[in-house]
């Protein structure tokens, strides 16, 4: 059976949600549906894209990833589908997908766009606030019912990519910035474990502070310390053991992270 995944940024609390995925089953009713989260912050292009590309790589060949964070919508901003290797997403042409297209294409993977223009894949009536519902859904629920990509529209290669900050060398280490904050409190950051490759790391700055203890896993560390790691997506990390390291530091996306080699 074909699984689509939900990434958005509706919350839980109103029906957008529980209506795409009525869209869906009425048009595929055999679909597996998966959210990914529905917690994205509100409007929040560049965090909907990292948590995209975070989870997306994980699903099986075939699966479709529909997301929407679309402070765009109604606008002239496209309506797109794509493949990025064996994977299918559908959404807006706003940089969503920079992430997770970043990373198929440097794994080789063959990738290809459409413009999303042949409305009889749509639902008959199409609000002006409600895409999601109205367009991506519906379209999502065709290619799970086998329709091929290149039916549902025009052919693409100019979409939207957002240019994601890269570390800057320092004498002697690198800065980087604070890129998104987990549900624990849990700061990351841009600075990849390849950026570290070879070096060892003396000490952090960050939100005033400097963190000392450079960890392997949260549980070498008293509850109450201040650590730095890599996640389990190779990001590197600042947290506060069994504690909310955003909190503690008052730090926001965006504030600067100094790492410090020996």
């Amino acid at each position: 059976m074909p699984i689509i995944t939900l990434t958005t940024d509706f919350g839980l609390k109103d029906s957008h949600v529980g209506a795409m995925k009525g869209v869906i089953w009425s048009i595929a009713p055999q679909a597996q549906i998966a959210d990914i989260t529905h917690l994205i912050s509100p409007q929040n292009i560049p965090e909907g894209a990292q948590i995209l590309r975070r989870a997306a790589p994980f699903y099986p060949p075939g699966t479709i990833h529909l997301a929407v964070v679309d402070p765009g919508v109604g606008t002239e901003r496209r309506p797109i589908a794509g493949r990025f290797g064996c994977h299918y997403v559908v959404g807006p042409d706003n940089g969503l997908f920079t992430a997770l297209l970043e990373y198929h294409e440097s794994q080789g993977n063959s990738v290809e766009f459409i413009h999303l223009t042949d409305r009889s894949y749509w639902l008959p009536q199409i609000t002006s606030v409600f895409h999601g519902r109205d367009i991506f859904a519906p379209v999502a629920a065709h290619l799970a019912n086998g329709v091929p990509l290149a039916s549902l529209g025009e052919p693409v290669a100019d979409i939207v990519r957002l240019t994601f900050a890269k570390p800057v060398p320092l004498t002697n280490g690198l800065r980087g910035e604070v890129t998104h904050i987990d549900h624990f409190g849990n700061l990351y950051t841009n600075i990849l474990r390849s950026d570290l490759e070879g070096k060892r790391v003396r000490e952090v700055h960050i939100g005033g502070t400097v963190v000392w203890d450079f960890v392997n896993t949260f549980g070498e560390r008293m509850p109450g310390t201040l650590v730095s790691l890599f996640g389990s997506s190779d990001h590197f990390l600042v947290c506060e053991v069994n504690g909310n390291a955003a909190q503690r530091l008052g730090v926001q996306v965006g504030d600067d992270v100094e790492v410090f080699f020996e």
